[in-house]
């Protein structure tokens, strides 16, 4: 007996100015099963999931949710057909608490009015269901990235969602939160839930899926069984070469330090430390890597540095002079890059063309500017030269940052900072997003980097990618630096038991 699928996409084309992000696409997801859809960046992947979602139309191609054909011109259409998605760039309103986030737009009433109880009640409830810490009164502005994720996984079950979307749900966990996420999928598909799972983890894609799509240059090119097929298949499937790994090099010591913190504190609007006397060195060309669960501390460390923030304490040194009272354009001026954890709250002006974009943070200095001018030529010529040397797609540098895929834009931000040649490079999170083929010249650029002298405080998630890139790790929690670790000897396993305090 043949089973209705849950989801069935046909022919699904989709054309933007001088791209074709879905060629002829078909995707076939049986009912109560996890497919993952792997393909590189710019393959079409997250503009055939807003399709199903209905965020964009098909200019062709059939739907069928349920075995029934849909047309969806909106998300809340797709809601209706109980499909919900966890977006990469989270769509939350900052100045909202979790609790009002999660019913916005779904509120349960009584008498006419918002029942919050219910809410409260309902919230609690599905939290403890799926084994998701969350907090309903937290402002979702002082939320890390990982607490965030926590609220739109919620927000979609709220809504009664049977098909969840989840794009690249694992990139902002550690490896023991990882094995809960895949607890708590595998729960949902033995109550009958369809997830439609979209990583650039390939191992991770192997372990949880029970059928993978690949796509490449916005067609179909394999469905596979995860049991027939290895990780480095996966890769060439997908780029047309073997899986990169960010292995570790030899680094000629350095003694001088570049950048120094010295028992650094910040205080929350309640006056609690949210970094607690943190010292650390980053010496010249050497990686340090900051390991941690988001909210330790790591985020208010960069924004310390880069004068983002008000210290309450403490000394930072750049090459042995105080930096401390410095504004954050000084510091950008004296050679401090900034790669941030989210592009497109901090990295991008998404409607800007991207010769605009590549002088963000540099917009005061040569080939940007000429004396108090802005040098339009240079920053155009300029960032020829960055979509070259990147391999940033685009149809040209007059495109809209926002018409990147998500990997692109990526590769935009570091490219832009790379090329201003820094004496310091902040890099948090520096390939989330970027799809295989990408990783391997990211980490090549980083490397090279540090050989000519770059010295880099990397913040990752991607704890494969911190043992892989890093000279030294630290690792932070509750604002603290707990521990100091070698590389060499430490696995994903052991950061992790130190990231969650279990080994401390």
């Amino acid at each position: 007996m043949v089973t209705t699928p849950a989801v069935e996409l046909s022919g699904i084309t989709k054309r933007f100015p001088g791209v074709v992000a879905n060629d002829d696409v078909n995707l076939r997801v049986a009912e109560g099963e996890i497919h993952a859809v792997v393909g590189e960046n710019g393959a079409g992947k997250s503009t055939l999931m807003k399709i199903l979602y209905g965020m964009q139309s098909a200019d062709e191609g059939r739907m069928l949710v349920g075995g029934t054909e849909v047309d969806f011109s909106s998300p809340s259409e797709a809601i209706e057909h109980g499909i919900g998605m966890v977006h990469q760039h989270f769509m939350l309103a900052d100045n909202l608490t979790v609790l009002e986030n999660v019913v916005l737009g779904a509120e349960p009433r009584r008498r006419g009015l918002i029942d919050r109880k219910a809410a409260r009640r309902d919230l609690e409830a599905l939290g403890a269901s799926y084994g998701l810490d969350i907090h309903p009164d937290d402002l979702v502005e002082t939320l890390e990235v990982g607490e965030r994720q926590r609220v739109e996984i919620i927000k979609v079950l709220y809504r009664g969602a049977r098909v969840l979307i989840l794009d690249e749900p694992t990139a902002v966990l550690v490896p023991q939160e990882v094995e809960e996420l895949f607890r708590n999928l595998r729960e949902l598909k033995a109550r009958g839930h369809t997830i439609i799972f979209i990583d650039h983890k390939l191992e991770e894609v192997l372990a949880i899926a029970d059928t993978i799509t690949v796509l490449r240059q916005g067609r179909t090119v394999a469905t596979v069984d995860p049991a027939e097929v290895t990780a480095h298949e996966l890769a060439e499937l997908m780029v047309g070469s073997e899986l990169p790994t960010p292995s570790t090099e030899p680094r000629v010591a350095d003694d001088h330090v570049t950048l120094a913190v010295r028992d650094l504190s910040v205080l929350d609007g309640s006056d609690r430390p949210t970094l607690d006397r943190v010292s650390l060195d980053v010496h010249r060309g050497e990686i340090v890597g900051v390991a941690g669960v988001e909210g330790n501390g790591q985020g208010e460390l960069i924004e310390a540095i880069l004068g983002l923030c008000q210290t309450s304490g403490g000394q930072l040194l750049l090459d042995g002079e105080d930096i401390g009272h410095w504004p954050v354009r000084r510091r950008r001026e004296a050679g401090i890059g900034y790669v941030p954890e989210d592009r497109h709250r901090r990295g991008l002006l998404v409607d800007a063309p991207l010769w605009e974009n590549a002088m963000l943070g540099h917009q005061t200095m040569a080939p940007f500017a000429r004396g108090p001018f802005l040098d339009r030529s240079g920053a155009r010529s300029a960032t020829t030269r960055i979509v070259e040397h990147f391999d940033v797609r685009t149809p040209g540098i007059d495109t809209s940052a926002r018409a990147l895929s998500g990997g692109n834009q990526q590769k935009l931000v570091i490219g832009r900072e790379m090329a201003a040649s820094p004496r310091l490079l902040v890099a948090a999170h520096p390939t989330r997003g970027i799809d295989v083929g990408a990783q391997a010249s990211v980490w090549a650029g980083l490397r090279a980097a540090r050989r000519d002298g770059l010295a880099m405080l990397l913040v990752s998630a991607d704890l494969e990618e911190l043992i892989g890139l890093a000279d030294r790790l630290v690792v932070m929690l509750r604002g603290r630096v707990v521990a100091e670790l070698d590389p060499a000897t430490t696995t994903p396993r052991i950061l992790g038991g130190y990231m969650t305090g279990a080994d401390e």
